[in-house]
């Protein structure tokens, strides 16, 4: 499975996660709760891997050119 990595327009970042924190809860059950949680620390944890593989490549390519406040010797 490959992620879109692509920019997406202005707004749109956070979509998602506002229409999450403003949905209605009430209708779930127990176990529907349950598997949301789960559902959301899946998410939190591929975006954490996601954002160690970003770093990751900054820190090499910063390492490779420089970085922009310090230029390669």
């Amino acid at each position: 499975m490959f992620d879109d990595d692509r920019p997406r327009p202005a707004g749109q970042t956070g979509e998602l996660a506002t229409r999450l924190a403003s949905e209605n809860l009430d209708p779930l059950s127990q176990d529907e709760l349950e598997e949301r949680i789960a559902l959301l620390e899946l998410e939190i944890t591929r975006t954490r891997t996601h954002m160690d593989r970003v770093d990751k490549h900054r820190r090499a390519a910063e390492a490779l050119f420089g970085s922009p406040e310090k230029p390669p010797a």
